[in-house]
């Protein structure tokens, strides 16, 4: 049995009760394996939902970094996988869930530490950017604070997305964070 099989009934649990209501022992149920076979690939489910949220986010984030439209340059390609990460985000049940039911358990994630998720993210767009000053479709500056900065922008905008369409035209919003970002990463 592969840890697909539990970190996706991990989630189908998430989805029902929220991360903070699931139990090892209904993510066992749910896969219809026994405790110890859980417990055999994770030591608690808190490492179980760690290990579902950074393998659901990430795939979110890389398939946000692969744009449908060929860009032009990597200004570009940046701008539209930063707005395809929020759309993604924003969108996923699986984030949703946890913004709704369990909103304290992102707060350390925003103002304690970065998680393993942030930390990938942090790379790809490093990435982008290191690509886009060798192009010279991006401003040259400090790397790490430059991507630092995008991902501080870019998770703001993923977290509060909801609130913030909740009076404002979604697609004029995301136009302005394209712009936003697109001017600020301008030579």
């Amino acid at each position: 049995m592969s840890d697909d099989v539990l970190l996706d009934a991990a989630k189908k649990c998430v989805l029902a009760v929220g991360v903070r209501r699931t139990t090892l022992a209904e993510i066992a149920r749910t896969a219809k394996v026994s405790r110890m076979t859980v417990y055999r690939r994770f030591p608690d489910v808190r490492s179980v939902l760690a290990t579902l949220m950074t393998r659901e986010f990430g795939g979110l984030l890389q398939g946000a970094a692969e744009p449908e439209v060929e860009p032009a340059n990597f200004r570009e390609k940046l701008v539209q996988s930063s707005s395809a990460a929020v759309a993604a985000l924003s969108g996923d049940p699986l984030f949703r869930t946890l913004l709704d039911l369990d909103s304290e358990l992102v707060l350390p994630y925003i103002v304690e530490r970065l998680g393993k998720t942030q930390r990938f993210a942090e790379g790809v767009i490093l990435h982008l950017l290191k690509s886009g000053h060798e192009d010279g479709s991006i401003r040259k500056g400090d790397l790490p604070s430059q991507a630092r900065t995008l991902l501080l922008l870019i998770q703001s905008f993923a977290f509060s997305y909801r609130p913030a369409t909740s009076d404002v035209n979604e697609k004029e919003l995301m136009a302005e964070f394209a712009h936003v970002l697109d001017a600020a990463l301008r030579p």
